[in-house]
């Protein structure tokens, strides 16, 4: 019970960073793309919390409203590569043979690249923009999915219930569908939600780079790309941005830890 009380806070937190991403217009004091350059770079005060930027944009108004952009993407990439890499790994596992060489040795050439190398590299051919992102970010993200799901898949492949399954006359698709998937799920989902934290770093960082977000989109790593040049003269528009990054890769890795601690048979017994 310990470790279930020790989940609560940072699901807690989890959550409500999700609320303020689906809420996120709503949420916002201002207009995070209305400018005034006659209130441009001014530091926080009583109307601007977080300050505003060279064009004279509501910092905490961009902040909140990137949220949605930052963590939307970072989700729908972590769910579109989970269960695609997931599916992948099973169905090489469960099959074996030829068919299990020809998808590790495609997840291998994956693992091959450096991962944000290739990852930039395939932005900038994709010609930048959050859909290049992701499809960069993926091509380099699904083997750690398809490597631990085949693994967990050899390890149950002959258990008897799988067998008896098979007896009762069950397809293969159905014992790998309703026997196999569900038995793997819990140490993909705790993986998954580490990994959101990772997701979002590498969505900002190609950001940052000029190859994700495109201006004026508010985007956490495309906002600190704009203000990496006042970080001396105006520091809170980079580190405001920097710091909501910092705050959401870590409840979400301190989530994924806990998560670990609740699922593991070995740390439970």
């Amino acid at each position: 019970m310990r470790k279930y009380h020790a989940l609560i806070p940072f699901v807690i937190l989890a959550s409500l960073l999700l609320v303020v991403a689906l809420f996120a217009p709503a949420i916002a004091p201002l207009d995070p793309y209305a400018q005034d350059l006659s209130v441009a770079l001014l530091p926080p005060d009583d109307t601007y919390l977080l300050g505003t930027d060279r064009y004279g944009r509501d910092v905490l108004s961009r902040v909140i409203v990137g949220s949605r952009t930052t963590l939307g993407a970072s989700l729908a990439l972590l769910i579109v590569i989970s269960v695609g890499g997931t599916l992948i790994g099973a169905v090489a596992g469960y099959r074996g043979g030829k068919i299990d060489t020809a998808l590790m040795r495609l997840s291998d050439v994956a693992l091959a690249f450096p991962a944000m190398v290739f990852a930039i590299a395939v932005a900038g051919v994709l010609g930048g923009g959050l859909v290049s992102a992701a499809v960069a970010i993926a091509l380099i993200s699904w083997p750690k999915y398809a490597r631990l799901a085949r693994g967990l898949v050899l390890q149950m492949r002959s258990m008897p219930y799988l067998a008896a399954a098979r007896f009762a006359g069950r397809s293969e698709t159905e014992i790998l569908i309703y026997h196999v998937m569900p038995n793997i799920a819990a140490p993909i989902i705790v993986t998954a939600t580490a990994h959101l934290g990772t997701l979002i770093m590498e969505m900002a960082g190609l950001s940052f780079l000029g190859l994700g977000a495109m201006p004026p989109t508010a985007e956490w790593g495309a906002m600190m790309n704009n203000g990496r040049s006042l970080l001396q003269t105006s520091p809170w528009v980079i580190l405001s941005p920097g710091i909501a990054i910092f705050i959401a890769v870590s409840i979400f890795n301190m989530l994924g830890d806990k998560l670990r601690d609740v699922f593991d048979t070995h740390l439970n017994e």
